[in-house]
């Protein structure tokens, strides 16, 4: 059996706030192979983001840092290499779309000068040939006319555009590994479906791997191969897609799946109570027993370790026997 491409073993990121230090991922481990596409799913501030951050090195210092675990990636624990280090690895082999690409790409640069940037750091080409590679990227992505559209400002581009155009640039080098943070935010979903297919697409092609973070189960269902579900900063569930559908572990993952609307069934959707805690004020115990129907008396006072069997993980008292 290969050893995976990358592996995350006890990463804690924390930030310094106003009411103490915060743990936005809080003691994660997870495991991205070849070829394999990971979905990473969870609501909004569940530490998704930051957890992709890490992995890129990108975690603002202050107020954030990572202060447990390691980040490993071709036997180099990434958490220990110096911002020089780091410059080589980000683009060349692990890449980044990020969410918003309005924001994301410069508004007063076109767009075929900020991939072309990217070649000249990453790959030393010069202004010419990087400019020409600038030009091919736009067309890998499916975007018309590319030589024009290389001389098109940001806003004069739809945002599926744009979005193409970060998928360029995040592809520019090469990467084998590509972080994809809810790909198709604000998109309409014709659009959502062009990008997710063209992501799936280049990752074929390239033979790469796709770390896929979204909120989506339409998604997950769709492309994943293998999913991670969080809540409060830490991975409570990690399955391989199939069975992560068919035999939802955690009360979470469970309540997650039976909130979405299933096409073809006429059936009630049985929201999850309750809002998520706060990083700054976490409930004693398991994290989620405030909002669980299942919850049981240690819940409240105990916090569940991660349970393993056959490639399955979930963090819930639930499944104490579950290993043994």
């Amino acid at each position: 059996m290969t050893s995976p491409l990358l592996k995350i073993e006890g990463l804690t990121t924390s930030f310094a706030t106003p009411a103490g230090v915060v743990k936005a991922v809080d003691n994660a481990t997870l495991e991205l192979n070849q070829e394999e596409t990971l979905a990473i799913v969870g609501e909004s501030g569940c530490g998704k983001t930051v957890l992709s951050l890490s992995i890129m090195g990108l975690i603002a210092d202050p107020p954030g840092r990572i202060t447990a675990g390691q980040i490993t990636y071709q036997d180099k624990n990434l958490t220990e290499l110096s911002e020089k280090e780091m410059q080589k690895i980000r683009g060349n082999h692990i890449s980044m779309i990020f969410q918003e690409p309005m924001t994301s790409l410069n508004p007063v640069f076109k767009v075929g000068e900020q991939i072309a940037e990217v070649l000249r750091q990453h790959r030393g080409l010069s202004r010419k040939e990087a400019a020409k590679e600038a030009i091919i990227s736009l067309k890998k992505v499916g975007i018309p006319n590319p030589e024009t559209r290389a001389e098109s400002f940001p806003h004069e581009m739809s945002g599926g555009m744009r979005q193409r155009v970060m998928i360029a640039m995040a592809l520019a080098c090469n990467p084998e590994i590509l972080i994809a943070d809810e790909p198709t935010t604000a998109l309409d979903v014709t659009i959502q479906a062009q990008i997710l297919s063209l992501l799936e697409e280049i990752k074929n092609k390239t033979r790469g791997s796709l770390m896929l973070i979204t909120h989506d189960l339409g998604v997950v269902a769709r492309y994943a191969d293998k999913v991670v579900v969080m809540y409060t900063g830490q991975i409570i569930e990690s399955s391989n897609k199939i069975e992560l559908f068919k035999n939802p572990m955690h009360p979470y993952t469970q309540g997650l799946l039976s909130s979405v609307p299933r096409p073809g069934l006429d059936e009630e959707l049985i929201p999850i109570p309750g809002a998520v805690p706060s990083l700054g004020d976490l409930p004693p115990g398991c994290r989620f027993h405030p909002r669980c129907s299942k919850a049981m008396d240690r819940c409240k006072t105990e916090e569940p370790p991660v349970f393993t069997k056959d490639n399955r993980q979930v963090r819930c008292w639930l499944y104490e026997d579950f290993s043994k």
